[in-house]
C-alpha cells in the first residue's frame, strides 16, 4: 500500500515499474456527493475533470487486456429533489480521455440501504431511496481477459429440476426466439449471472472493525462491501495478476485479492484509513 494523494503516487518514480502490467484497476472514487465526507469528495464539474485527468494513466499501468472497473454513485442537483448527470458525464469524459471501450454496464443493488436523499425521501415524501450504484466495465481493448464460468452462480430450483428431467418444452417462443431440444440440459455446474450484483452492505462489527477499535484508529465510512472485488476479480484476472485500487480507502480491493492469490498495489491519502486497514489482513 502507498499512502499519498493517487494523482501524486500515480506520477511517481515508484510507479514506473507497473506500467504494462496491471490486469485490473478496481476502485470506488469519492463521490460527488452534496454533502462533504471525511475522506474528501469533490462536486460538480471539479469531480468530472478531476476523474478524467486518471484515464491517460490508468491505461498506461493495463496490461493490453487489462480492465478498468469503477464503482460511481449517483448525484442529485443541490437543493433539488432532481438527479444530476454528472455521474454519466464524468463517465463520459473519462471514457473520451483515456480512449477506452465501455465492455458492460453493471447495477449494485444495496436492498438495506437507508432510505435517501433523506429530504425528498422521508420528509417530504416525494422520491423513492436510491439504493443503487453504478459499476462501469472499460477496457483499452474491445475483448479484455475475461471468463464467466469463474463467475458462475448456483441453479435455481427450477433449473436444478430441469436437468433432473432431462425435457422441457421447445420450440419457439412469443419473442420469436426459437429454443433447441438440448439447448438448456447441459449442466454447466451454475448459471451464467446477470449485470445486476446484489449485496448487503450491513456489516458494522467484523474484524476490520474490532481492529480500529483497539487501535483507536476511525473506521472508513464508506466501506466497499466484498462481493464487488469478489466478483469482478475471479471474473476478469488469473491467479498471479496484479490488481490495482487508487482510491484504496479500509482495502477491501486488496485484502480480497490476496485470498484469491493475486498480487495488489493499494494508495490511500489518508493515513489513518492506510492503518486501520491492517486489519485486514491479520
Amino acid at each position: 500500500m502507498y499512502r499519498g494523494h493517487a494523482e501524486d503516487v500515480l506520477r511517481s518514480g515508484h510507479f514506473r515499474r507497473y506500467r504494462g502490467k496491471v490486469q485490473l484497476i478496481l476502485t470506488s472514487p469519492p463521490f460527488p456527493l452534496n454533502r462533504k465526507k471525511r475522506y474528501g469528495n469533490l462536486q460538480g464539474e471539479n469531480f468530472r475533470t478531476w476523474l478524467a485527468e486518471f484515464a491517460p494513466a490508468f491505461r498506461s499501468l493495463l496490461k493490453p487486456s487489462g480492465s478498468i472497473v469503477l464503482e460511481m454513485g449517483n448525484a442529485w442537483e443541490p437543493g433539488e429533489p432532481v438527479m444530476s448527470t454528472l455521474a454519466l458525464r464524468a463517465l463520459l469524459s473519462f471514457l473520451a480521455n483515456g480512449n477506452l471501450n465501455l465492455c458492460q454496464q453493471f447495477v449494485c443493488f444495496n436492498k438495506a440501504r437507508l432510505p435517501s436523499p433523506a429530504q425528498w425521501v422521508t420528509v417530504e415524501r416525494i422520491r423513492v431511496k436510491d439504493s443503487f450504484t453504478h459499476i462501469w466495465w472499460m477496457s483499452p481493448s474491445v475483448r479484455p481477459k475475461a471468463n464467466n464460468r469463474h463467475v458462475l452462480v448456483e441453479y435455481s430450483k427450477a433449473m436444478r429440476r430441469l436437468l433432473a428431467i432431462g425435457k422441457y418444452n421447445h420450440g419457439p417462443r412469443p419473442s420469436e426466439h426459437s429454443v433447441g431440444r438440448t439447448s438448456f440440459l447441459k449442466d454447466n455446474g451454475g448459471a451464467i449471472p446477470s449485470n445486476v450484483l446484489t449485496v448487503a452492505n450491513t456489516i458494522s462489527n467484523d474484524e476490520y472493525v474490532e481492529y480500529c477499535k483497539k487501535t483507536n484508529l476511525v473506521p472508513h465510512p464508506s466501506r466497499m462491501s466484498r462481493e464487488i472485488p469478489d466478483f469482478f476479480i475471479r471474473f476478469l484476472t488469473d491467479p498471479g495478476d496484479l490488481v490495482l485500487d487508487p482510491f484504496a480507502g479500509s482495502n477491501t480491493t486488496g485484502a480480497v485479492a490476496e485470498e484469491l492469490s493475486r498480487r495488489w498495489i493499494a494508495i490511500e491519502a489518508n493515513g489513518a484509513y492506510a492503518r486501520g486497514s491492517r486489519g485486514r489482513f491479520r
